[in-house]
């Protein structure tokens, strides 16, 4: 590698004419180098080309993608053209990743173990992203754990490889996706990338991510003998069956090999792994129709966030209320000591639910229909009474008052910066919505 563009050489930008100059070699792939490059004082990577991959097509969707810009800043999109007359082939500016930030491989070789809090806002920021990216009708093509980099402390997401993404529908791009999250169809080769089968590949990632496992890998999996092409084919194409499938039980997750399947998947709410059910059932089945939408998997990452609750011994766990419906109230024992614990108090806000743990803060989001999945400033957090630490409340922290309905039916205005206390069955009045408190 690092045969393509020397440190200190320049090329040009081929919209704006600026000298984009070549400065560290950052890595190679079957498609290219990437470099970071500075343009006008401005740090940039630049990935060219290898002459095999510079054709006029790949020039042609780079175009459409300039044009047609990113369709979030989660996205490392390419920004502008870049080539120069003594150089073969051409290349691309686009965004340099900033430090922090790790690949979902590193998730699955236990290089980093992000919380389940991080790991839920990875989930949302990845479901939003491709619901923006779809929107614009386009899509990616290759949606894969190589293609993504996660802050392990915030979970912010950022999505590499945008080179490869097309107009929805159009003629085939050079990338058929990555070989176990490729959608079945594609798999078998009686379909080309599309955002329908985009919707597959984002659901098996949210399954590895969260679950640091494919969803296709059991005892079928572990029963193969020399892991080659056929056998990939076979695996992931045509015979794929959910390792949880509930109507299935022929390629259960094999405990010699696959305890993290096992494990997280007892760990997480109903209503999550129905979802994945649907995905990896009626979403093989039914690949038009029977597909999780990328907005249905972000209210569930939002959901998920909503539903942390602390152990004794800080161990997060999750909320389930289907399952506390089974067992009269009682919530299940801790995944780490294995004891039980007592809930928080929880408000229901219109349809959701969040409970309020001593870190809990509301965001707009929360509180007001209009603006939902914003969370970049808070409207409320709990807190302690300054005087007494056995009394819990929830602290105005927005521009606005509330009105709080108290359990003996006295009415209090909350305003901004004030306390009211978290007891069962007071309502609280944000203006657009109306939430009630729950402590049992």
């Amino acid at each position: 590698m690092n045969q393509l563009l020397t440190t200190g050489q320049c090329v040009v930008t081929e919209s704006s004419s600026n000298t984009c100059t070549v400065e560290k070699f950052l890595g190679g792939g079957g498609q290219g180098e990437v470099y970071e490059a500075n343009v006008e004082g401005k740090p940039f990577a630049l990935k060219w080309y290898f002459p095999a991959s510079a054709t006029a097509q790949q020039r042609k969707v780079l175009e459409v993608l300039v044009d047609r810009g990113a369709p979030s800043d989660r996205f490392l999109w390419p920004v502008e053209l870049v080539s120069q007359k003594d150089v073969p082939g051409f290349g691309y500016l686009m965004p340099l990743r900033p430090p922090g930030y790790n690949r979902v491989v590193d998730l699955v070789k236990r290089r980093v173990e992000p919380s389940f809090r991080v790991l839920a806002t990875v989930g949302l920021g990845l479901a939003d992203s491709f619901l923006n990216l779809h929107a614009k009708g386009l899509c990616y093509c290759d949606i894969s754990p190589d293609n993504v980099f996660f802050h392990p402390d915030t979970g912010d997401v950022l999505i590499c490889d945008n080179d490869n993404v097309l107009v929805d529908g159009s003629p085939g791009g050079a990338v058929l996706g990555t070989p176990r999250f490729k959608a079945p169809e594609v798999e078998r080769g009686e379909a080309l990338p599309t955002s329908q089968t985009d919707l597959y590949s984002l659901a098996a990632l949210l399954f590895y991510i969260l679950h640091i496992h494919h969803p296709l890998d059991g005892y079928k999996e572990s029963s193969i003998k020399a892991f080659d092409y056929p056998a990939m084919s076979w695996l992931y194409g045509t015979e794929p069956v959910f390792i949880f499938d509930p109507n299935d039980d022929s390629n259960r997750p094999d405990p010699r090999f696959h305890s993290n399947a096992t494990e997280f998947w007892a760990i997480y709410p109903t209503f999550l792994k129905e979802l994945f059910i649907s995905a990896f059932t009626e979403g093989i089945r039914d690949p038009l129709h029977g597909r999780i939408r990328e907005g249905v998997w972000r209210s569930a990452m939002a959901r998920l966030l909503d539903s942390i609750v602390y152990c004794y011994c800080d161990a997060k766990n999750f909320y389930d209320e289907v399952e506390l419906k089974r067992s009269g109230g009682v919530p299940r024992p801790c995944w780490r000591c294995k004891k039980c614990f007592r809930l928080p108090p929880r408000i229901r806000i219109d349809r959701n639910i969040v409970m309020l743990n001593h870190d809990t803060r509301l965001f707009q989001h929360h509180v007001d229909p209009r603006h939902l999945y914003d969370f970049s400033t808070p409207v409320a957090e709990v807190t302690r009474h300054p005087t007494d630490a056995s009394v819990w409340g929830l602290k105005n922290l927005s521009q606005e008052k509330w009105v709080a309905t108290l359990p003996d039916r006295s009415v209090m205005d909350v305003e901004p910066g004030r306390s009211v206390t978290l007891a069962s069955e007071t309502r609280i009045n944000f203006g657009p919505s109306e939430g009630l408190i729950r402590t049992s």
